[in-house]
């Protein structure tokens, strides 16, 4: 089994990815490398988060690491949240207060269309590689179910009646934007052997 670092200290993004990846690779977190920094994410863009991530810990601690960042891009705001989304509401990351400024944000408008993206930052022997996931879909008017994290609740993708949260990690790991992104991360891995 092959052991990478994964720049990320949110545990849900730790857990999916690893889900994902399992068996054939061991997913090392920044708390298993016994760092604690808060490493900033100071780009505009998804990939100048993933890439400025990567790249402090390669830095840092000299391992092969990825690392993503994730934005939800809503057309009736100018794809806002976007790069912010998970500050959407503040410093605090409060997905609750989140969810509830961009619904606030929206009220009543008719176009609800959304897209989740996701890109990741791969560094092998300093080398970089970039993956984009994505997947579209429209914003609830209200959040319904109890499972994910982040904006979850309220975005129903393309093809479903229901919203992340409801559908569960079991068919969210096969479709979602970071789903996307880390098959074909794994699919890179497996070239490169």
């Amino acid at each position: 089994m092959k052991k990478i670092v994964f720049a990320t200290n949110n545990t849900h993004k730790l857990t999916e990815v690893r889900e994902i990846l399992a068996p054939q690779y061991e997913i090392i977190s920044l708390a298993e490398l016994n760092c604690f920094d808060e490493i900033p994410e100071t780009a505009t863009t998804l990939e100048g988060n993933a890439l400025l991530k990567a790249n402090y810990i390669y830095q840092k601690f000299g391992v092969d690491c990825f690392a993503d960042d994730t934005g939800l891009e809503v057309e009736a705001l100018n794809g806002e949240p976007g790069v912010y989304s998970a500050r959407y509401a503040g410093e605090t990351q409060d997905a609750k207060a989140n969810v509830a400024k961009l619904l606030n944000e929206l009220g009543d408008n008719n176009n609800r269309n959304a897209c989740f993206k996701t890109v990741i930052a791969l560094l092998i022997n300093g080398e970089k590689t970039i993956f984009e996931g994505r997947i579209d879909g429209r914003i609830a008017t209200m959040p319904t179910g109890d499972t994910g994290f982040g904006y979850d609740p309220v975005f129903i993708p393309n093809g479903y009646s229901q919203s992340f949260a409801e559908l569960g990690s079991e068919i969210k790991n096969n479709i979602s934007h970071r789903a996307l992104a880390v098959k074909k991360l794994a699919s890179h891995l497996k070239t490169i052997g």
